[in-house]
């Protein structure tokens, strides 16, 4: 953990970090489709602050100790909460830890917009408890967005069939992605992320 953390802060270090996307496995995973990573944010200075296994207060945490230290980024990405969600926290903790790297980032990257995604379904079906603790933790988290500097965007319906079912050709191991789901990710920001970077 500290290794990728050590070289996150490496890769800062050298700026030209216009776009950020922090996370936990699921952004980590971005590393795994190169090809998928090159289309949507080659050409946008992006960096991969996603780390396997993190919480809310392990991002803080990194947020304090050199993943932002000397940019400017225009965006930051952020999808956390699930793994706190699987270490048996309850909706109000999720939703707080989420708020409180929200403000991280605007108090230190002031200039950044922060585009905060709903934690993306997990489990097979909507009566599935951790599915319903982060549906929970998610409609408190939309509050955040105050349609100007921090935006919400809920894409985890286009993981799921019209009876709110996910499948393992979507997510293996109904968690984590596969391909084709990164690329459903990419197209749903797209959008958003072109708007704010200015994009033609």
């Amino acid at each position: 953990w500290m290794d990728r953390h050590e070289k996150m802060n490496e890769r800062v270090k050298k700026g030209n970090a216009d776009l950020l996307m922090i996370g936990d496995s699921i952004t980590h995973g971005w590393e795994g489709v190169p090809d998928l990573w090159n289309e949507f944010f080659g050409k946008r200075n992006a960096v991969n602050l996603g780390i396997g296994g993190d919480q809310t207060q392990h991002v803080l945490w990194r947020l304090d100790h050199g993943n932002l230290d000397g940019i400017q980024p225009k965006l930051a990405v952020v999808m956390i909460g699930t793994n706190n969600a699987g270490s048996g926290q309850q909706p109000e903790q999720i939703y707080a830890g989420v708020k409180a790297v929200v403000e991280k980032l605007r108090a230190k990257a002031p200039t950044a917009k922060v585009l905060v995604l709903a934690i993306f379904p997990r489990d097979a079906t909507p009566n599935d408890r951790l599915r319903q603790v982060n549906a929970k933790a998610n409609e408190m988290i939309a509050k955040l967005a105050d349609g100007k500097d921090v935006l919400f965007l809920d894409i985890g319906p286009k993981f799921l069939d019209a009876e709110g079912n996910l499948s393992k050709e979507t997510m293996p191991d109904l968690l984590h992605l596969t391909p084709k789901s990164y690329r459903t990710w990419g197209e749903a920001i797209e959008p958003t992320v072109a708007k704010i970077l200015g994009d033609k």
